[in-house]
């Protein structure tokens, strides 16, 4: 086997000398309205549970987010949620039609891509395209319920919202430093001919295994701030983990809530908890500094930053997750650590790819292989439960 860094990681993972695929893109970005989610008396799942609902409905068997991360039980989960100040949510997962209101079936209403990953996601990369116009989720729905089965499907791009390159592209990449240590960069360009706002909120949340009993409120997972730029995350199975960021950036501070059904949106009955899942829709939508807790705590959390983007600027963030027993001597040097991970990258297709593509080619064939690594996602379904 060729001796270039990811082969041995390979190597090592395989041998159970360290975990390297513990962590990668295994979450889904849209759980909403599956099977494994359904709980209805007639089993119409996506009736039972639509997008309209997924903000505010805690998942039992898995979770989801736009270009995530998160460890290979689903149990821990990044991924960064955006507003563009028009929305009338906060964008967390991927937009699709159900079924039924696809003239062509269920139908991802999006644009996002897939561009880099090595087989142990030492390292990542992802792009989505964000509208700085409003979301146009009913004009979708209303062309293809429209529209035959004869007919072509009514996407994104036929709305309008990229004219004259009205949007955002947001790159999230992940860098390895160690099988529990991961440096995130999110990055967003704005690439219209105006500045454009866009809030951007680094969100991290345990699956909820507590609310059926799974586990008992004596081992709940929790986060909490433990400095002005960190965060301390413990679970019961992974243990203790910290969530940071670039000391030399300025977030808006941390949000805190709990990752639990707000059951008075949804059913009209009283929230078990003050502080539900969909708390950061509500405070940076409506301003509603009573949804999110004062106390810095919860299973759900976020950092806040507020950005104002120039015509072809981008701005970028820069964060770490990492277990306690392999937390780095600083938070830098972060570029070095990239750079390197990047450079691996290159030298294991190098040797993996047949011919020695260049140019397009050589992007096809990453692309590829990245669709390949960033679609092995979590999908847990226990039938008997």
């Amino acid at each position: 086997m060729p001796a270039t860094p990811e082969h041995r990681r390979l190597a090592e993972d395989a041998a159970r000398e360290a975990h390297w695929k513990r962590w990668g893109p295994y979450l889904s970005e849209r759980q909403w309205g599956t099977v494994r989610e359904d709980y209805s008396d007639d089993g119409a799942a996506w009736d039972h549970l639509p997008h309209d609902h997924a903000r505010s409905r805690a998942y039992r068997w898995g979770e989801d987010g736009l270009l995530g991360f998160c460890d290979s039980g689903a149990r821990l989960c990044f991924a960064p949620a955006l507003w563009n100040g028009r929305d009338g949510i906060l964008k967390e997962r991927l937009y699709g039609l159900t079924n039924p209101e696809g003239n062509h079936g269920e139908d991802v209403k999006e644009e996002y891509f897939y561009l880099r990953s090595t087989p142990t996601h030492s390292y990542a990369k992802a792009l989505y395209r964000y509208p700085q116009a409003q979301y146009p989720y009913t004009e979708l729905v209303g062309e293809n319920l429209r529209r035959s089965e004869a007919e072509r499907e009514f996407e994104l791009a036929d709305t309008g919202v990229f004219d004259g390159g009205r949007y955002f592209e947001v790159t999230a990449e992940y860098a390895k430093a160690s099988p529990n240590s991961i440096l995130i960069q999110i990055s967003a360009a704005n690439r219209g001919d105006q500045p454009a706002p866009l809030h951007l909120l680094p969100q991290l949340w345990f699956r909820n295994t507590w609310s059926w009993g799974d586990v008992d409120e004596g081992t709940k997972p929790s986060i909490r701030q433990d400095r002005d730029h960190r965060l301390a995350l413990d679970h019961p199975e992974l243990g203790r983990f910290y969530f940071e960021v670039d000391p030399d950036a300025e977030p808006d501070g941390f949000l805190f809530t709990e990752n639990e059904t707000n059951t008075r949106r949804l059913t009209g009955e009283p929230n078990a908890r003050p502080f539900v899942k969909d708390a950061f829709h509500h405070f940076v939508l409506h301003g509603d500094r009573d949804a999110v807790n004062p106390e810095a705590t919860g299973t759900k959390a976020a950092a806040l930053f507020r950005l104002e983007i120039a015509p072809g600027e981008t701005r970028t963030v820069r964060l770490r997750l990492y277990a306690e027993d392999e937390a780095p001597a600083s938070f830098h040097p972060f570029g070095e650590t990239f750079a390197a991970r990047v450079a691996e990258h290159d030298a294991f297709y190098a040797d993996e790819l047949p011919g020695d593509p260049a140019g397009e080619d050589r992007d096809i064939a990453l692309q590829s292989y990245a669709g390949l690594l960033w679609t092995k996602q979590f999908y847990h379904y226990v039938v008997r439960d």
